[in-house]
């Protein structure tokens, strides 16, 4: 419920004078007593005001410069305060690894470059067997760790062969002999991987069309616009029937994660817009595009999927669930407390993420340090419990037993002390804390699934950091020109992510999957991102942690 605001009251220099007198006199007249409350109600509205106008402009910098870290050591002032009391310690050397390197010294080691191009170099004079040259007693043998070198060289993003095909004429007829081209390069001007590399740079990281025109123009090498969008676009033809079984399969998952962005289709701007009978009936009054993200946990593997249109997440993920195998058990749903994150007549068990609700109290943490530290403290807490679940490779149902045990009490305490907060009117329900505490009390129960249902996750955090993939793309590129457009962007950014989230190279899968677009056509389950290297004759690629 709203607080009313104080009535208007109007009262001249002259009449605040003369009540500060009678105030200096002890003689307040009945009439005073209402001037008074009105004041008062007036500078609590002010402080009100000013505490919700300095959290819109907090809001506001994090929107412009990005937002710093949210980590209790850095919002808390006791936590501030004990990280700068270790820091001399730190400089002692008292977090130093155990090789006696700086945690951070900066260094990959070798298996980090698992992309390079490996290349056996054997000894000038000695092979195995032979006698050691420095004693004539022993033999030399192989170690079983070579010495390693990296040497690192640069290449535009698409490079180019121009081969020289030598060509002979006859003196006496004329008749001219030319020789053949290298049979890999034989009447195709693209190879697989150059499309690949557009793809990865364009939808993976960013990379605006027009950029790459002219970064592969500056070295020597063109390739416009127009070609390159070409290039992927006949590429996405070849792997639909990779995705579209990669849709299928994201929808028999046990945890989805949803959420969704704002994007801009030029399509549906201005006199690019569609016409009425070209939309679908719920899409006529609406205005906002989205890019949907959904994570999808399929037994050991994460699914990422994206949607682009006029359709929010809610009603992305309930078409999904419509690919649903009937008689599965309702799925885990995780998202914010949107509305328009559900899908609506489909039953699922909701989640509702802890970041987001953590989140309320790191921006009220100078406003109000005691009470965000209690509630910090107990997510901390909570968080603590869950990597150690992790650490110790615990089941879904262990897990579950772990927090009860653990995160229970935590949990129990918090909830009471909110309560009391409130009961008590310690804290003012209208004010920026008493908002945070009701976002937690209304949505209890579903910020608190994980002590309840095995499997259920703490946070969303999955699929924010899927959608950065479209942020990034809308930060460089700024829109989509068309529905297909968007479409291709999907496929892409699917594909691509659920290569990420499953340690597979996706410049190597998109390439792969071109080349044997007909196998992939006839048996897409053989050619998933954790499961083509077996169909390549290469060892299977590890499921994702």
């Amino acid at each position: 419920m709203k607080k009313k605001a104080p009535g208007r009251l109007s009262v001249s220099p002259e009449q605040l004078q003369q009540l500060k007198q009678r105030i200096r006199e002890r003689k307040l007249e009945e009439a005073d007593w209402r001037l008074i409350e009105g004041i008062l109600e007036t500078v609590q509205l002010l402080r009100d005001a000013v505490q919700k106008k300095s959290m819109a402009v907090k809001r506001l910098l994090r929107m412009l410069f990005g937002p710093r870290t949210e980590k209790s050591q850095a919002v808390l002032p006791d936590a501030r305060g004990e990280q700068q009391s270790a820091a001399p310690q730190a400089a002692q050397g008292e977090h130093r690894q155990d090789n006696g390197k700086r945690k951070g010294h900066g260094r990959n080691g070798a298996d980090e470059f698992w992309g390079a191009a490996k290349v056996q170099v054997a000894h000038a004079n000695l092979k195995t067997g032979d006698r050691c040259p420095k004693c004539p007693k022993g033999k030399v043998y192989p170690l079983s760790e070579p010495a390693l070198l990296i040497h690192f060289q640069s290449s535009p993003p698409v490079a180019a062969t121009l081969y020289e095909c030598e060509r002979l004429r006859c003196s006496s007829c004329g008749e001219v002999f030319t020789a053949e081209a290298p049979s890999e390069v034989s009447g195709k001007k693209y190879d697989e991987s150059a499309g690949s590399a557009i793809a990865v740079l364009k939808y993976g990281h960013g990379f605006p069309f027009h950029r790459m025109e002219h970064l592969q123009e500056d070295q020597g090498v063109p390739l416009p616009a127009s070609t390159q969008w070409g290039l992927v676009e006949q590429k996405a033809d070849s792997i639909l029937p990779l995705y579209d079984f990669l849709v299928e399969q994201a929808a028999q998952g046990q945890v989805l994660h949803n959420d969704d962005t704002t994007m801009k289709i030029l399509q549906y701007a201005g006199k690019r817009a569609q016409r009425p009978e070209e939309l679908q009936e719920h899409d006529e009054e609406r205005t906002g595009i989205f890019t949907t993200g959904i994570i999808s946990v399929v037994e050991d593997h994460k699914i990422a999927l994206f949607f682009t249109g006029k359709h929010h997440a809610g009603e992305n993920l309930l078409e999904l669930f419509e690919k649903r195998q009937t008689g599965l058990a309702p799925p885990l749903q995780m998202c914010d407390a949107l509305s328009r994150n559900l899908p609506k007549d489909f039953k699922v068990i909701l989640c509702n993420c802890l970041s987001h609700a953590r989140r309320k109290f790191i921006e009220l943490v100078e406003a109000f340090p005691e009470e965000c530290q209690i509630v910090l403290e107990a997510f901390k807490s909570v968080y603590f419990n869950d990597e150690q679940a992790m650490k110790q490779d615990m089941n879904p149902q262990q897990r579950l037993s772990y927090h009860q045990a653990h995160s229970g009490p935590v949990m129990t305490d918090l909830e009471s002390w909110f309560h009391r907060q409130l009961d008590e009117k310690k804290v003012e329900p209208n004010s920026n804390l008493g908002e945070a505490i009701m976002y937690m009390i209304n949505h209890w129960e579903a910020l608190a699934r994980f002590l309840h249902v095995a499997g259920a996750p703490l946070d969303n955090n999955v699929c924010e950091r899927a959608l950065k993939r479209a942020i990034l793309h809308r930060k460089n590129a700024l829109f989509y020109k068309t529905q297909h457009g968007a479409f291709v962007g999907d496929v892409y950014m699917s594909l691509i992510y659920t290569c990420t989230l499953n340690g597979a190279n996706p410049h190597e899968y998109l390439t792969e999957l071109e080349r044997h677009a007909s196998e992939l056509a006839q048996n897409p389950r053989r050619w998933l991102p954790w499961s083509y290297k077996e169909s390549l004759g290469k060892p299977a690629v590890p499921a994702d942690p």
